[in-house]
């Protein structure tokens, strides 16, 4: 090999890697926080990935993806907040909660932040207000405190002859007491008894679930928990052994057995999210993009599960359905 030719393959090799590493600098990234596991989430991940595909940007192709999940324990996500800050990601998504946002939020004021929340974002301080949320976040709230007391209302109507019904509340959970004070005042104005049961562990779960069946309670309503979203699998088998009609915040745990659900649809707002992530990429500004509240809501019922109870659901309530599974 002449000498010239071999300087000119040697100074390829020697630039080839800045080159490459330019190249993937100029790629924008998404950090992903969640308060989650990856499986758990895997229908949202799908939703937020087709979202951010909606505005051009495909995982693999021309943006990149940074995931950090806290499996459930929220004091990790200062943490693997600090990391996603420490790589310098273009924006931050989160979900599983207001712990997430909120570990966002304190880990950096400027890179531009899509959450998705259960409680109003105001009132927990993530945004000034929901049309001008000002600062670097902005999002979607799923309003789980204001739908608890539909789950309750819904009880009444599969198990009119109950007098008394229980509420399973992560005390964990950002939004415990506000979910608790929420249900209280439902269960009064029907004038029901109400038996709170608090689990932040699988096995308290079980513990809680089994004193049900010795405080008579009719009927259990489970409001939205991103803890009790990860395990609902586990919580839909443990009802069904204790024979109890349950209502769920969300139609996964309907689909994986149990008995019936009325919330926003979840997939979707994560999608919306996706969307958003992808808009603030192409350079909008997180206070330009008013936070976002849902306005449809989809009520699932299981018809095999409440057979399964023995359980007549009224037909006014099935023809009210989005869907019925049979």
């Amino acid at each position: 090999m002449k000498r010239r030719g071999f300087l000119l393959l040697l100074s390829g090799a020697v630039t080839a890697p800045s080159a490459l590493s330019a190249q993937q600098k100029s790629v924008p990234a998404v950090g992903y926080l969640g308060g989650a596991s990856p499986d758990a989430f895997a229908p949202f991940l799908a939703a937020f990935r087709q979202g951010l595909k909606e505005t051009g940007f495909v995982e693999g192709q021309n943006v990149a993806i940074e995931y950090r999940w806290a499996e459930g324990q929220y004091d990790r996500l200062p943490s693997l907040a600090a990391d996603l800050v420490g790589r310098k990601v273009d924006v931050i998504a989160t979900s599983g909660g207001d712990h997430s946002a909120l570990a966002a939020k304190a880990a950096t004021p400027t890179i531009p932040i899509v959450f998705v929340v259960g409680a109003d974002p105001v009132e927990t301080g993530l945004v000034a207000s929901l049309a001008r949320p000002a600062g670097n976040l902005t999002g979607f709230s799923l309003l789980v405190i204001d739908l608890t007391p539909k789950l309750l209302e819904l009880s009444t109507e599969i198990v009119p002859q109950t007098a008394m019904i229980a509420a399973l509340v992560n005390p964990s959970g950002g939004n415990s007491e506000r979910v608790i004070q929420s249900v209280q005042e439902a269960a009064r104005a029907k004038g029901m008894q109400l038996v709170i049961l608090r689990a932040s562990t699988e096995s308290e779960i079980d513990a809680t679930l089994s004193t049900l069946a010795q405080r008579q309670a009719g009927a259990l309503v489970v409001p939205g928990d991103p803890f009790f979203y990860n395990r609902r699998q586990k919580l839909v088998e443990l009802v069904a052994r204790h024979a109890l009609p349950a209502m769920y915040s969300a139609r996964e745990f309907v689909t994986a057995g149990g008995l019936i659900s009325y919330g926003t649809n979840v997939a979707a707002v994560h999608r919306q999210a996706g969307i958003y992530a992808g808009r603030i990429l192409k350079g909008a500004k997180p206070a330009d993009l008013p936070v976002q509240q849902p306005t449809t809501f989809e009520l699932v019922i299981n018809l095999k599960t409440a057979k399964e109870l023995g359980l007549m659901i009224p037909q006014t309530l099935l023809l009210r359905a989005d869907e019925v599974i049979e």
